[in-house]
């Protein structure tokens, strides 16, 4: 089977900066996601379509592609109750903050005793990215996946 929409997508991943300094790796750990359906990083995707078990990718993305380009403006000062992911802070540190259109790394900036001052840019935004994929599996969709818009099971969403 090919990768297209309403297809999950089984695949695991090494993410390398340009210059070579890793920063993931699934380590053999597979991750799925709902092709098709704006749950994976555009380009990602597109590098995938068409694509079946086995089949390895190498992508680079310019940060436009992939996390955005760095907004040096992008800061806010929120509750530290919001903060998720430690029970105790410190600048450079990312967790993770509900938002109105779901869960969103911030990076600490800076902690006070009841409010933080975070970086709102993604951890990677403003920087060029090398993907190697390997494609796991691939395996039409259920019609609840499709409902609600994301994979089920080993790599996906467990619910």
């Amino acid at each position: 089977m090919q990768v297209a929409k309403n297809t999950v997508v089984r695949f695991e991943y090494t993410l390398h900066e340009t210059d070579g300094a890793l920063l993931e790796s699934t380590d053999g750990q597979a991750v799925a996601y709902l092709h098709g359906h704006k749950a994976m990083i555009p380009a990602i995707e597109e590098g995938l379509e068409g694509k079946q078990a086995g089949d390895e990718v190498k992508l680079s993305l310019a940060p436009e592609q992939a996390y955005g380009v760095r907004r040096e403006e992008a800061q806010e000062r929120i509750s530290v109750k919001h903060l998720q992911g430690a029970k105790t802070w410190r600048p450079g540190m990312v967790a993770l903050v509900q938002t109105e259109q779901g869960p969103r790394q911030v990076t600490i900036l800076k902690m006070g005793k009841f409010m933080a001052t975070v970086d709102t840019n993604h951890p990677y935004a403003g920087k060029h990215l090398d993907f190697d994929l390997k494609v796991v599996e691939v395996r039409a969709a259920t019609e609840e996946e499709i409902a609600h818009g994301h994979a089920h099971g080993a790599g996906g969403h467990q619910h």
